[in-house]
């Protein structure tokens, strides 16, 4: 290798330090808690029997019965109800109540007894997924998990390029070196874990990026702008002269990833009774059992999550959301009316938005079974490996008392850096604004300061 070579060497293996440095922690927590929601079903299911499962049913009471039931056990509002398909399942109502926080309901649709309820956030699972999507720092965590994700992605185009093998024997560094010992054991096993796990570590990230709040929207913005995002048949479900139309996501919480931002239809009766003078709240609502029986007639019996109204022109909304998204539906039923406001399928979605939702379900361990969950932890494994093996290394290589980081890049190179960020920011504005921030921190800061730039070598 090149003087040259040698020093842009040594400049990747610093920028390697700084993300494994700022990574390495976070990628741990959302590993372990990635690894838990992978089998979210399955652990509540062992954990909550009690309450997830009832006497196998012949038939089904009405809802507005067991809402009655929970209200009676849980009084509050009460904002969504989950109707289960197979016959020993529960349904799960969502209730509000005027202290606490929200509940999660569960009652046995053959007879109304109501089983218990928990709260979700306070459950392995519940704890699990908010971690997972913001470390229970809302939007702050939020952002922090999408800048260690696209710190993540540096780390392994970063890794690569130190790993990559040359000359004879070159196929050697597919494998740990079984017959080393110490540091250069566990350098080689930290590359043969690192190459083989990589490409769905990148996977797992692009396609969870989708859900962060700064890549997140700029992808719905952009593939809406381009006409391949969610259905053209929302854009008229806008503003009307006296009230603006919510999102789906403001209106109902949860929902497929393309209609986040979608806004939802509204129930028309109440429109054309404000334009009269009078008022929404005189117009009368059809009631859930008659939202559930219109949805009947759609071809929607169960296995959907039905939000009900919360506002005087809201609507009943159901969301079908199946492992596999090729199944996803949302209908909008008109509170007043019982006619159908809104009918949107997977088939409607936009290229874009269908490889979006294609790719949720595979990050999720959804698409194809056991199979997909067991093929999804192995990465969740290979971060877990490559977090303990990189500091291990770190840990055995530094100096005494000092942070052990590599040489400062040379000028030269920190244009080049500069250029790589620039670039970076087009695609992952968070991790081109960070590469910047980084970039002068080291060469203005650290360097100018004899006691840090001595510490951290």
């Amino acid at each position: 290798m090149t003087a040259a070579g040698h020093d842009f060497y040594r400049a990747v293996w610093r920028w390697h330090f700084y993300a494994g440095l700022f990574v390495a922690p976070l990628l741990l927590i959302l590993a372990i808690t990635g690894s838990i929601y992978l089998f979210n079903d399955e652990i509540e299911d062992a954990v909550h029997a009690d309450l997830r499962f009832a006497p196998e049913r012949r038939g089904a009471l009405p809802p507005s019965r067991l809402i009655a039931a929970v209200q009676s056990a849980y009084p509050g509002t009460v904002t969504r109800i989950d109707l289960p398909s197979q016959p020993r399942r529960t349904a799960q109502v969502f209730v509000t109540p005027a202290q606490g926080a929200p509940l999660r309901v569960f009652v046995d649709p053959g007879s109304a007894r109501v089983h218990g309820a928990f709260v979700y956030t306070r459950t392995l699972v519940g704890f699990a997924d908010t971690v997972h999507g913001s470390l229970l720092l809302g939007r702050v965590g939020d952002a922090i998990v999408e800048l260690a994700a696209c710190w993540a992605l540096l780390l392994i185009a970063t890794g690569v390029y130190l790993w990559w093998p040359s000359g004879p024997g070159w196929y050697r560094a597919f494998w740990p070196d079984l017959r080393a010992r110490g540091r250069g054991f566990w350098r080689s096993l930290h590359g043969a874990v690192g190459v083989w796990s990589s490409t769905l570590i990148v996977f797992l990230i692009l396609t969870g990026l989708p859900w962060a709040g700064v890549w997140g929207d700029l992808l719905r913005a952009g593939t809406q702008s381009l006409g391949i995002g969610y259905p053209e048949q929302h854009r008229h479900h806008g503003p009307t002269k006296t009230t603006a139309a919510p999102t789906m996501a403001q209106a109902v919480g949860e929902t497929p990833w393309t209609l986040r931002d979608a806004p939802m239809p509204m129930s028309a009766h109440a429109h054309h009774a404000t334009h009269a003078g009078a008022s929404p709240a005189s117009a009368s609502d059809i009631g859930i059992d008659a939202a559930v029986r219109a949805l009947a007639a759609q071809g929607l019996v169960a296995d959907y999550r039905l939000s009900l109204p919360q506002s005087a022109d809201g609507v009943y909304s159901a969301v079908v959301y199946p492992d596999r998204p090729q199944g996803q539906r949302s209908v909008q039923i008109d509170r007043y009316r019982g006619t159908v406001v809104g009918d949107t399928g997977f088939a409607d979605y936009g290229w874009a938005a269908q490889a979006v939702e294609v790719g949720v379900q595979l990050h999720m361990g959804n698409y194809f079974g056991r199979a997909n969950q067991l093929i999804m932890l192995l990465p969740c494994l290979g971060v877990f490996g490559l977090c303990l093996s990189g500091v291990w290394l770190w840990w055995r290589r530094r100096p005494r008392g000092r942070l052990g980081a590599p040489r400062t890049s040379t000028p030269t190179q920190a244009k080049t850096i500069v250029a790589i960020a620039a670039g970076c920011g087009l695609l992952l504005p968070l991790l081109g604004a960070s590469l910047l921030l980084v970039l002068v921190l080291d060469r203005c800061l650290i360097a100018r300061l004899p006691r840090l730039r001595t510490a951290l070598r």
